[in-house]
């Protein structure tokens, strides 16, 4: 009965978890490439009194994303922070604190001032987005194990082994607070949820198991993701058997030629700083009502051991059987007005039970629509068809046929657009080429009319004759071999010399800028774009980058986080279902109970009419009187039975599980909303923050 309750308390984790929406948005370091050519921002040393009159950070808040490069067993290798700045309020300039070092403004022109930790930008009235790096110790600590059959082996000796590989990822919580939870200072620690994904190649990986999480495997790969809670079941003051909050994620495998890309890990704050508590209150009113009901139950058990003693004491002094008669009589009153005080509560019970259904199932149908799950409301006879249906619907492969159908459609809409920039691609290539041939006509045409220019000059000079002259000459022999090769010499010479060389790229240009030359290099390029080889060409770089763009968005950052969402959601209303189905079989219990209740109180109501009667013809019971002696002894133990097996173990889940949680789940809300940021927020700001682990590589090339 004890884990009904702790079963609300879990589906109202849950239901945070879903409502705060762990944001994947990015699994790898920032970096400035998302700026062309980024002009280096100024850091001026001002007055502080000038930059407070200046800053203006009213209405601006702080989103904060840390990077955790880390090695592949989780050692920090490098922290790079980058934050938003939130000018919902269109500011001018913008007061931020920061203890980040190398600052960049990665999206904008936007500068900035700073004095020691304080920063002023000169927002113009946009968001401002920078990073930096920082060394600071981590809230959330995380070590890697690596096991190779049942043996601890390091990163590098796994590289390439085979066997059954364990990888365990321990999460230690190194943020806490000291609060005051009903009057007693407690060690609060900053909830953070925590998901570990791994992506593992079919190939090298089979037969995996995951502690602390689910598998998702489309036939290539098999996504493993895995949740972990460290420090929340210590700052509830729950125990392991009461509460189960994993601390940790492990993930078994066959491995063949072990090899791991990396993994991923984000740990957010943010969930917790949704919950919902209000709804709390409604157990609280029950918990009175077993009060109540408890305290009837004494006074019911105390009227029949009466009862059994007024008939013990008759059947042993029948002569007394007046002074018997009469105890039996006041035993049966106080036995009807025990059952009677029990029953007047029934309503007040049943109404608080049904109050605790209808707000679990209220707050049930709000998680679910935070989730963007449509459905019907949820109601006490429909909600488990209901959810079996939803999680029908978030099966793995469904939601990749999904996934894939939806992205195959969104570039199948740029596909006009892939096709235009194909083709001005490969039109870029076709007039490269059109127009080095044509340049290389053009070049030789020029130079065979300089040559006989050169040759016209150098013949005049060496034989004073013009060219026709000079080669009848030779062809009537009238020329020697030397004058020849001197006069081919002089013109090979005077054709290799700069001022000629000059002459023959200027002539050359001069021609290829010409409009005879340039629409001929237009109708060329034209003539090939029509022909079917480039059409062919185009067609297949267009179809090839239409798949890339297909495959690169499936295997995006975004997609893998919406199937992980989607397979994690089927696991949070699994347990939403369990949670309901657990506190429907105590509700049910409690209504079969009140009638018993009822009817019992009934049936007191006739002994105490008997036992009147019982007064007023004490000689004719007098024979009857062992026969009820017996049944009052029945009745006695009966009803302690009753007491020890139901009322008292509804009482203690009630009060057990009421005592301080209320006030431990607000301290553990209100530790998260004091953990705004990592590297620094300014008073009067609102930030967040979300952490984000990458692990190196093992066996990768």
């Amino acid at each position: 009965m004890k884990t009904d309750l702790k079963r609300a308390l879990v589906l109202i984790l849950c239901g945070a978890l879903i409502l705060g929406g762990v944001s994947l948005t990015a699994l790898a370091a920032p970096s400035s490439s998302e700026k062309s050519d980024p002009e280096p921002s100024e850091s001026v040393s001002a007055p502080v009194e000038t930059l407070r009159a200046t800053a203006v950070s009213e209405g601006v808040t702080k989103d904060e994303t840390v990077y955790v490069l880390a090695g592949a067993d989780g050692s920090v290798e490098k922290l790079i922070v980058s934050d938003w700045l939130k000018n919902a309020g269109g500011a001018a300039s913008i007061r931020d604190r920061s203890e980040l070092t190398g600052i960049e403004n990665v999206k904008g022109d936007e500068t900035w001032t700073a004095v020691g930790n304080s920063l002023t930008w000169d927002a113009q009235g946009n968001d401002i987005y920078y990073q930096g790096t920082i060394q600071r110790d981590l809230p959330v600590e995380m070590t890697v194990t690596y096991k190779l059959d049942g043996k601890t082996v390091t990163p590098a000796e796994l590289a390439g082994k085979s066997g059954r590989v364990t990888i365990r990822f321990d999460y230690t919580n190194k943020a806490s607070e000291s609060m005051d939870v009903d009057g007693k200072q407690e060690t609060i620690f900053v909830p953070f949820a925590v998901l570990t994904g791994a992506v593992l190649d079919n190939e090298v990986f089979t037969n995996v198991e995951v502690t602390n999480g689910r598998l998702i495997n489309d036939g290539d790969r098999t996504a493993v993701v895995g949740v972990a809670f460290p420090g929340l079941r210590e700052s509830l003051g729950l125990d392991a058997e009461t509460l189960d909050l994993p601390d940790y994620v492990e993930i078994a495998a066959d491995a063949e030629n072990f090899a791991l890309e990396t993994t991923i890990t984000v740990a957010a704050n943010e969930p917790f700083r949704e919950l919902e508590l209000d709804d709390l209150d409604s157990l609280g009113d029950l918990a009175g009502s077993m009060d109540e009901m408890t305290g009837a139950m004494a006074q019911l058990m105390d009227g029949a051991g009466q009862l059994y003693d007024g008939l013990s004491e008759l059947a042993e002094k029948s002569g007394a059987l007046s002074d018997g008669v009469g105890q039996l009589q006041s035993g049966a009153a106080q036995l009807a007005s025990g059952l009677n005080t029990l029953a007047a509560n029934n309503a007040s019970l049943n109404g608080g039970a049904r109050q605790v259904f209808d707000t679990l199932l209220s707050t049930a149908n709000t998680q679910l629509a935070a989730a963007g799950l449509e459905v019907p409301a949820l109601t006490v006879d429909n909600y488990a068809k209901v959810l079996t249906g939803v999680i029908s619907s978030l099966d793995g492969d469904a939601m990749y046929q999904k996934a894939l159908a939806q992205v195959t459609a969104a570039v199948e809409e740029q596909r006009p657009y892939i096709e235009e920039q194909v083709t001005a691609a490969v039109r870029e290539q076709v007039t490269a080429q059109v127009t080095a041939a044509v340049r290389e006509q053009v070049a030789a045409q020029v130079t065979a009319a300089v040559r006989e220019q050169v040759a016209e000059q150098v013949i005049s000079a060496a034989a004073g004759m013009d060219r026709a002259s000079y080669d009848a000459a030779v062809a009537g022999g009238l020329i020697d071999e030397a004058t020849q090769a001197a006069v081919e010499n002089a013109i090979e010479e005077q054709m290799g010399s700069e001022t000629v060389t000059r002459t023959i790229q200027a002539k050359t240009e001069e021609q290829m800028a010409s409009g005879d030359v340039q629409a001929l290099i237009a109708a060329n390029t034209e003539e090939q774009m029509g022909g079917d080889t480039v059409k062919g060409l185009i067609a297949s770089n267009t179809e090839a980058q239409v798949q890339k763009a297909i495959a690169d968005n499936m295997a995006s950052d975004q997609v893998q986080a919406q199937l992980a969402a989607a397979s994690e959601g089927a696991k949070s209303v699994i347990g939403l279902k369990t949670s309901l189905d657990s506190y429907n079989a105590f509700y049910t219990g409690l209504q079969t109970y009140t009638a018993g209740v009822a009817q019992a109180a009934s049936g007191a109501g006739e002994l105490k009419s008997g036992a009147d009667q019982l007064n007023a013809a004490v000689p004719a019971l007098i024979d009857g009187v062992g026969q009820l002696k017996d049944g009052a002894k029945e009745l006695s133990d009966g009803l302690t039975q009753f007491n020890e097996e139901a009322i008292q173990k509804l009482a203690d889940a009630v009060d057990g599980d009421l005592a301080g949680l209320t006030s431990r789940l607000q301290a553990v809300k209100d530790a998260a909303g004091d953990y705004q940021s990592f590297a620094g927020l300014e008073d009067g700001m609102d930030g967040q923050v979300k952490f984000i682990y990458r692990t190196d590589s093992i066996g990768i090339p």
